[in-house]
Formats: C-alpha cells, structure tokens, sequence
C-alpha cells in the first residue's frame, strides 16, 4: 500500500501549526512532512506529534535568510558555517523527532560565482553533511526544483541530482524526487519513475497538481496513472503530499480516499 505524508507546512492552513499534526492524523494520516520546524522547540513538536499518534517523515535543513531570498546554503561558496550549524541544528530535531530524512536546499545561484565553484562547494558540503547525518541514523536529501516557484536555483534536473549524488557516493545521501517540479521542469514523469525508483537513489517522493500546485487531481498529471506505476515498481517509501489545497484541506481529500483504495 502506498505511504502519504501530509506536509503541515503547506496543508491545514486553517489550523496553527502544532495542531496540524492532530489534524493531518483526523484525516487518516500516520506520516507528515514539514518544511521548516524550527520556530517551535522540538519538544513540543514531538508532543504535539506523539499525542497525534504520527511520524516525522521529513523536513528541511535551515534555508539561510529567506527574507532575503535565500534557499539553502549548500552550493554557495564562503557560507560554509552557515551550513554546518543549519546542519547541526537539524540533526537535532531529527533526533528529538526520530525523523529519518532531511532536507537540504542548493541554494540560489549567485551571478558572479562559476558552476565549478559552485558545484565544488555542493559536493563538499554535502559529503561533511552526510558523514554528520551517519552517525544519527538520518538521510540527507537533494531535491531538483523547478526556477518558476524559485528563480535561479541551483539543482532543477533528476539526471544531475543522481550524478551529484554518484559523485558524493554516500550511502546516506539521496534524491527527493518531487513529481510537480520535475513534470514542469522536464515532464516524462513515468519514464522518469522507470529510470530513477530501480536505482535506490531515491530517498523520498512529493506530489502536487500541475500546473498550480493545488490537490493532485487537479491539472495536467494524471496521478491515478502515477500512483499505478509506482505499485508496478513496489515503491514502498514515503509520499509527501506538498501542495497548496484549493480550499478546505480536508474537503479536498478526495484523491486521497481514491489513492488508498
């Protein structure tokens, strides 16, 4: 059976955070995904999510100042302390919550640096951020996004985050394979599912509706197609569900009730 993780940074707008948790688990979930927990101490998110009765499947590492369009620290060059205490800070949440993935953003591409430097930066970053993340049993996740929701980020393609990840050859480093970034960005998707799933490469799924990120029954990809191709290939991670609902979350959950039976 397939694994859906509500994802409480998007969904259940209607509720303040730490009650998204009950919520999500209200609607039948047992995992949830988050992007960043770090407004609330970890104590109380792990109140909120034991008392739901759910898991922590997910969230992201500190993205840097996103009041100034920052989006991960990863590949920038000169802002690697930055990152390693982002990283530090979120291998302790992932320990207060037993949550076995994190995140961790590329960063937005500055116009002065080169794509060597850049690339340079990434792969040592990510190499310091997967020996860390090892002895805490969690795994480190890059996810290509597409650059209309953020312009000029850096990793945007599957075929270069699995030849990062080859080239970093850390066991506990993965792909976050996001199927609405990745049908905008290249389309294919199930040939893209065909290609990646066999590998073990990949770390953890996201959906959302094409084009406007709504409920996945919305848009151009058929995700009853999808949700068939990833039984075919015995796919038995997570699934988070990243996506702005179009009113009510959980009058929107129709596709749920039709994914799971």
């Amino acid at each position: 059976m397939l694994k859906f993780a509500a994802n409480l940074s998007m969904m259940y707008q209607e509720h303040r955070f730490l009650d998204r948790y009950a919520a999500a688990a209200a609607d039948g979930y047992v995992g949830v995904e988050c992007m960043f927990p770090y407004e609330e101490p970890a104590t109380f998110v792990r109140e909120r999510m034991d008392a739901a009765g759910v898991s922590q499947v997910l969230f992201n590492a500190p993205p840097g100042v996103t009041s100034k369009g920052e989006r991960g620290l990863a590949a920038l060059p000169g802002r690697q302390a930055e990152f390693q205490a982002g990283i530090e800070q979120a291998l302790s949440y992932a320990t207060a919550l037993s949550c076995a993935n994190v995140h961790v953003m590329a960063g937005v591409t500055p116009a002065d640096v080169t794509r060597e430097s850049l690339l340079d930066c990434y792969y040592e970053n990510l190499d310091w951020a997967a020996r860390q993340a090892r002895s805490a049993g969690v795994t480190v996740l890059i996810e290509p996004i597409n650059t209309r929701d953020i312009p000029g980020y850096f990793l945007n393609r599957q075929d270069d985050a699995h030849a990062i990840v080859q080239a970093v050859n850390a066991p506990n480093l993965k792909v976050q394979m996001d199927l609405y970034h990745c049908q905008i960005v290249e389309g294919d998707v199930s040939m893209k599912l065909r290609q990646y799933l066999p590998t073990g490469r990949v770390g953890h799924l996201q959906i959302a509706g094409v084009p406007l990120r709504q409920e996945p029954d919305r848009g151009e990809l058929d995700y009853g197609w999808v949700f068939r191709e990833l039984r075919e290939l015995n796919y038995t991670g997570w699934i988070g569900c990243e996506y702005r609902p179009a009113g009510s979350t959980s009058a929107g959950l129709r596709w749920l009730t039709a994914a799971r039976a």
